[in-house]
């Protein structure tokens, strides 16, 4: 994600970007240059000969008249040049001096200065906060979010700050306001309160539909959660260790195919928080991407005491490279969009999967084969080594209802250079 940094005196947040202009822009800065160039060849020889005798003065005053219009022409150049760089990058600058701008994100985004200087180890002189670059497109949703007392109580906004990660606004700024908090009644002991259902005293129910879990168990939420909030009574304590079908691999199978033992894993989109219970009863810990949507997802998994990472799969893994030895993924996969985006998602994967790690693809639904010979084509492109490789179909019973193609695979991840 990009970041913002506010420089001293000038009213306006500039995101840096690790990147350079797109091809159009350096074409159109070549034809710049020699445009300049050719006003400036003109100016010293468009003189008529028959003007040669013409006083020294005169002639300095034309080429100075041609180069206040070449000087006037590159900046007009230059201006062009950056509006083109904004709308090929996708960002523009937040224009902190606006007057609906609040005063909280403005006093967030301003650099702060180290005490001492230049930091000799990091190199950097002042710390600078940071939000995601679409949150210029979202400034008035932004200074909602921002509005608010300082060290009084939050609004109970969390929609609006969910509705801004969804709409690329992320990382979200930090605020100075205590929030909302919820008596945790009836929370079980670990490793009792992975398998023991949650009291809907113990969430925040605001912004809603739904006030219950039994609620919410009645409705098809995504594939990754069909009743998943009942965990006595469901599918989900069976749900990894007794298959439905040919494409449902059993975790005891997936983790004898580690190699070096399995005991970090990342689950992407992963409903409830099931996968990580069941990892959990074999003593490998798993974080949970998860957001709130229709369902208060993060709560109830650490309800469960397991952990939710409130992320949106936009957002880079905010973890260091080769950290996990399992990464699982299912419907999360299914971003939509270009397949550029799909790429991004599966280079972050790969980054923070360590070598010899596993990524397991879990019921992943092709709804037109060219959906699943992308995928494959993706995969391939990555060297892993298909430990467990399945195609079969099975009734989406939260989309169409119909029969569809679903790939199941365990990758394991190669060394490389």
């Amino acid at each position: 994600m990009g970041s913002v940094s506010l420089k001293i005196g000038d009213g306006t947040a500039r995101f840096k970007r690790a990147t350079l202009c797109s091809s159009a822009v350096n074409i159109l800065m070549i034809f710049s240059v020699i445009t300049t160039n050719l006003f400036a060849y003109y100016a010293f020889t468009s003189s008529p000969k028959t003007q040669l005798h013409h006083v020294h003065n005169n002639n300095i005053s034309l080429i100075s008249d041609h180069v206040s219009l070449i000087l006037k022409e590159i900046d007009v150049n230059q201006k062009k040049l950056a509006q083109m760089e904004k709308q090929l990058l996708g960002y523009e600058s937040i224009d902190l001096s606006r007057p609906n701008i609040a005063n909280e994100l403005k006093l967030f985004l301003q650099g702060h200065q180290l005490p001492l200087g230049k930091d000799s180890r990091t190199g950097i002189t002042e710390m600078a906060s940071s939000v995601g670059h679409f949150c210029e497109k979202n400034t008035d949703l932004l200074s909602q979010f921002m509005s608010y007392k300082i060290s009084g109580p939050c609004p109970d906004d969390w929609s609006v700050a969910q509705k801004l990660i969804l709409q690329g606004c992320e990382p979200l700024p930090r605020r100075r306001c205590f929030g909302k908090t919820i008596p945790k009644v009836g929370l079980q002991t670990f490793p009792i309160s992975l398998w023991k259902n949650v009291s809907n005293k113990t969430v925040n129910w605001s912004g809603l539909n739904c006030k219950s879990f039994e609620c919410l168990n009645a409705k098809k939420l995504s594939r990754e959660c069909i009743g998943c909030f009942d965990l006595v009574n469901g599918y989900e304590n069976k749900r990894f260790i007794k298959a439905k079908s040919k494409n449902d691999f059993l975790v005891d199978d997936v983790l004898a195919l580690g190699s070096g033992g399995i005991r970090i894993g990342f689950d992407l989109g992963g409903g409830s928080g099931s996968f990580a219970a069941t990892m959990a009863d074999r003593n490998v810990t798993v974080v949970t991407t998860t957001l709130n949507i229709d369902a208060p997802f993060s709560e109830f998994i650490s309800a469960r005491g397991l952990f939710p990472l409130y992320i949106s799969l936009g957002h880079r893994f905010p973890f260091y490279d080769n950290v996990f030895d399992l990464i699982r993924a299912g419907s999360a996969l299914d971003i939509g969009g270009k397949p550029e985006k799909l790429e991004f998602l599966m280079f972050d994967i790969d980054r923070v999967l360590r070598a010899g790690g596993l990524f397991w693809l879990d019921n992943f639904y092709c709804a037109k084969e060219e959906k699943k010979q992308a995928l494959t084509r993706l995969i391939e492109k990555f060297g892993y080594k298909k430990l467990k490789w399945v195609v079969g179909e099975k009734v989406d019973s939260f989309g169409s209802g119909k029969s569809e193609v679903v790939l199941s695979a365990v990758l394991q991840k190669p060394s490389r250079a």
